[in-house]
């Protein structure tokens, strides 16, 4: 059981939340979070189509480059990604290059190749039957693969990628250490800001935080399940 000074102390948390516009900051600043991803999201969807479609085809040379492509992202650290995108680029080429804008650089490239490596997958999933019934009726291999192939990548593919935008969400967290406004690191800002007269202020403030990233990743979760439990039907 709480006595009264844990439940003082606990209450004195979390009402640095109510102070000002503290938790409204917060709120814009997971918006900056969500952003990011939805964006770095969309960009990754359209390449990874392209990449994962160049996967499957059977040029050696094509393959090889894809792979080393997919294990390099799989491989280095976002959060290094990140450092040579906005500190070594912008040197490198003296171009002007925000924390947002190489943020969803990074982000983009790393979706791509998981992206890419989904669509693969899906493709090479579908039974070589399927192509077998569309030559049977006549279709050619275009129409085969836009009208046969595609429908039935997608079905499969969308509650992958659900889980792949949930990732990419907890991951954006990375891109306070680029110098971007979000929500982690508004949240040191209020913990410093009552440093002296709010001392467990961050009690309060990350566990905010974490259900932030709760609630959005879960009704995520909860979307790619109904879309799973539909296509079942």
């Amino acid at each position: 059981m709480l006595n009264s000074e844990s439940v003082k102390a606990i209450t004195d948390a979390f009402s640095v939340l109510t102070m000002g516009t503290n938790f409204q900051r917060l709120l814009g600043g997971l918006w900056v979070t969500v952003w990011i991803a939805l964006v770095s999201v969309a960009f990754s969807i359209i390449l990874g189509m392209l990449l994962g479609m160049l996967m499957t085809v059977k040029n050696k040379a094509v393959k090889i480059i894809c792979k080393i492509y997919l294990e390099f992202m799989r491989i280095m650290p976002q959060m290094v990604l990140l450092f040579i995108a906005y500190y070594g680029l912008t040197r490198m080429f003296n171009i002007s290059l925000s924390g947002e804008a190489a943020s969803i650089l990074v982000f983009t490239l790393w979706g791509t190749a998981e992206m890419g490596d989904l669509v693969r997958g899906s493709l090479e999933s579908v039974p070589k039957h399927q192509y077998e019934s569309g030559r049977a009726l006549g279709l050619t291999e275009r129409q085969i693969f836009f009208y046969i192939i595609i429908p039935q990548t997608l079905r499969s593919l969308i509650p992958l990628s659900m889980n792949l935008i949930t990732r990419m969400i907890k991951t954006t967290s990375l891109v306070v250490f680029v110098g971007v406004i979000e929500v982690v690191k508004i949240g040191q800002q209020i913990i410093e800001a009552n440093r002296l007269t709010k001392p467990t202020a961050s009690i309060a403030v990350y566990f905010v935080i974490f259900m932030m990233y709760f609630i959005v990743c879960w009704i995520l979760s909860l979307a790619a399940r109904a879309i799973e439990k539909r296509q079942k039907r």
